[in-house]
């Protein structure tokens, strides 16, 4: 099977397939992509042999006809119009014609399976499985951020081998690396490499350098970069590239490969029929989607090129029930002995699955009498739904993989490259499976429906109050709960000999609900932090000592904040472990004070320092003089691109200026940095352990004064003398 397709601009197909002896292209030119048209709503009087007339005669169009497919999940099987296509770069222009060229109004016609990306839309029309028969060898290349600006690099790194030298050299490095490997993947720090190195050989005069596998073609611009706002938090889209015969993993923009490994990402490619190349830019919600959309051609149903469901009638009362999240138990904040975490698994799409929640049988008019979502009435058709066959066998192959994973882990000897494999597939479904219940509410999901949203936060509410009044039954105080996880301890007010079993409580609410619910982790102490300036326990934050074993449980605080820099990290950590086995907050603040003069005497490494904060917006759009405005002017000093959604690294020097001057970027040489600063960084890090215990801020700053004055003062006395 293929495992990269390639797109000519004469309309040819190359098929790539991997085998042992190396890549094998398989040439098509018969290849005509299509798209279909049927009326919006159902039963509608739009007769759609005149639109056909008028696409047979166009240019661009291979050829037309009538078929009977289903236009939704919620419709029968009815008459459409199939239009294939010369190539596949006309898809989209043709669709909107759709609209043009009928007589009919603008909504009552609507198109189908028309913005599928290239190579999935290959593989659906021709029934074709992208996993590759065969392992894939890879080759990285990749070049310092501080060359990323020119338009020539000096420095390149090419399967771990730093290269420096000029042009000529490094192109020769990388066409030998390409001839010894001859890779199916290319593995690039940024995209730009490809562009860069084909600019410096022309340049050079160097006229056979190729990237690429297929003579007459070096690359192609599939798309150009972009700067994206998704739930208020801005993201940048770097160029895409494609090289013929190679699948290309751009670093800097994948989330699956980046988040797993290899691994991860095949095993979604054979879940989704997005080859390698495609599902390694893909966004969670994008490979969700393309699970949905195989389902659906399997069923024969079309896909709609823009969502238009509309959200069902509601009184007042069901819009207020409905319009509520996952069932929170605030946390008590404090130290807390010998705690249990009690998980379900996988909860949301386990309540897809057991209760049948899914768009297209979701309020059904069959059961519109029926109350089968608690507190909203709604009722849930009989007939399975498409979502369940989508989510369990995911479901089940994460639940395989983790059940392998724990038999490796405990054999004697451990294949440490067989966890590996393990543990990205088992990390790239776990993804696809929590995102999946917060796509049933996005508006421009294909498939979903806000009633489904609102169906899984019912069943999610009355599961977990189920099993907390049961667990307070049978002897247990819960500390803390959110949306699919427990945290209990002994009730002290109930004997032992009267408590009951977690284990058998877990196996009984088991059975009641029919999600499994897990006993994920056994913790000597947990400690829940509060809210900054208030009393309220903050609900993600907390860390506790795992029980029997020589780790914590680290969520929300400074350690595992991605711009926190590795000194206030590793400090934050020993306070972790000071107060593990002291108890004692005076021996926290003894570790502090260690580390506030380890930054005074100059003795930190200037790289335990580097701040990493995301870029929202050009520098030009910034207001104020924050950190990020001065690294930015910085890196545009020199001529370094830094685009909002991107991340830029710095060392903050002197806090105390408002300009450029403020910071230096990771990759300059620093000499020094402000301790002042970071001692504040340190303080706010050291609250987050204590503010469980009740110190503030303050209250640390005060202790810390008092033992600064005997040194003073020891000072003083020794100059009199």
């Amino acid at each position: 099977m293929p495992f990269t397709i390639d797109f000519l601009d004469d309309g040819r197909v190359l098929e790539w397939e991997a085998t042992a002896n190396g890549a094998i292209a398989t040439e098509h030119d018969d290849y005509t992509p299509r798209f279909y048209v049927a009326p919006r709503d159902p039963g509608a009087d739009v007769d759609l042999t005149s639109l056909q007339s008028v696409y047979e005669q166009h240019p661009n169009v291979v050829a037309t006809e009538m078929v009977v497919r289903r236009p939704g999940f919620r419709r029968d099987e009815e008459p459409v119009l199939v239009v294939d296509v010369e190539h596949i770069d006309r898809i989209t222009s043709l669709s909107r014609q759709a609209r043009q060229l009928s007589a009919y109004p603008v909504g009552d016609l609507a198109c189908f399976n028309v913005d599928f990306s290239r190579e999935f839309r290959y593989c659906l029309e021709n029934e074709i499985d992208p996993m590759p028969a065969s392992d894939l060898s890879t080759l990285r290349l990749s070049v310092p951020v501080t060359e990323t600006s020119g338009e020539t690099y000096t420095e390149l790194s090419v399967a771990g081998d730093t290269v420096t030298g000029p042009p000529a050299d490094l192109l020769t490095t990388v066409q030998t690396a390409l001839e010894e490997h001859d890779p199916d993947i290319l593995i690039c720090s940024t995209s730009e490499i490809i562009p860069t190195l084909y600019e410096m050989a022309a340049a050079a005069g160097v006229d056979e350098f190729t990237l690429s596998r297929w003579p007459d073609v070096a690359y192609q611009q599939l798309a150009s970069r972009s700067t994206y706002s998704s739930y208020g938090r801005v993201g940048h889209s770097p160029a895409r590239y494609n090289v013929p015969g190679r699948a290309i993993v751009d670093e800097s923009n994948t989330f699956f490969y980046g988040e797993t490994n290899l691994d991860g990402v095949l095993d979604l490619v054979s879940r989704s029929k997005k080859p390698v190349q495609e599902l390694a830019w893909a966004s969670i919600g994008n490979v969700l989607t393309a699970i949905q959309i195989c389902e659906a051609h399997d069923r024969g149903v079309l896909v709609p090129w823009n969502s238009w469901r509309h959200e069902f009638y509601k009184p007042v009362g069901t819009l207020h029930d409905a319009d509520r999240g996952g069932f929170i138990f605030a946390p008590d904040v404090g130290l807390h002995e010998d705690v249990h975490e009690l998980d379900f698994s996988s909860l949301y799409p386990n309540i897809i699955c057991t209760r049948n929640v899914s768009p297209d049988v979701i309020r059904c008019e069959c059961h519109r009498d029926r109350d089968d979502v608690p507190g909203l009435g709604y009722a849930i058709c009989d007939k399975r739904g498409y979502l369940v066959d989508v989510l369990q066998p995911i479901i089940d192959a994460r639940d395989d993989i983790k059940a392998a994973i724990r038999r490796e882990q405990q054999r004697d000897d451990p294949d440490e490259e067989r966890l590996e494999e393990l543990e990205g597939r088992s990390g790239a479904l776990k993804w696809i499976l929590v995102a999946c219940f917060g796509y049933q509410g996005f508006s421009n999901a294909k498939f979903g429906r806000i009633e489904c949203h609102e169906a899984i936060n019912a069943f999610a509410r009355e599961i977990l109050l189920t099993a907390k009044q049961r667990l307070e039954a049978g002897g247990w105080r819960v500390v803390h709960g959110i949306v699919d996880s427990i945290w209990v301890t002994p009730d002290p007010d109930v004997d032992d000999d009267d408590r009951e079993d977690l284990e058998t409580l877990a196996i009984e609410i088991t059975e009641s609900v029919e999600i499994r619910l897990e006993h994920e982790a056994h913790y000597e102490w947990v400690a829940f932090v509060p809210q900054r300036g208030s009393d309220a326990g903050a609900l993600t934050k907390y860390f506790g000592k795992v029980a029997g074993k020589d780790k914590f449980k680290i969520r929300g605080i400074e350690a595992r904040q991605r711009s926190t820099p590795p000194f206030i990290e590793e400090v934050q950590r020993e306070c972790l472990e000071r107060f593990d086995a002291t108890r004692s907050a005076e021996a926290v603040l003894g570790c502090l004070q260690d580390a506030i003069e380890r930054l005074r005497s100059g003795e930190v490494p200037v790289k335990q320092l580097v701040e990493r904060n995301r870029v929202s917006k050009p520098l030009e759009e910034y207001t104020q003089n924050t950190q990020n405005v001065a690294a930015l002017k910085r890196a545009r000093d020199q001529d370094l691109a830094v685009h909002p959604g991107q991340d830029i690294e710095y060392v903050v020097v002197d806090d105390e200026k408002a300009s450029r001057g403020r910071v230096a970027l990771a990759h300059e040489e620093i000499e020094s940095y402000d301790p002042s600063y970071y001692e504040t960084e340190l303080v706010r890090a050291v609250e987050s352990v204590l503010s469980p215990l009740g110190w503030s801020r303050s209250d640390i700053h005060q202790e810390l004064a008092k033992t600064r004055v005997p040194e003073l003062t020891a000072f003083t006395d020794a100059g009199n003398n």
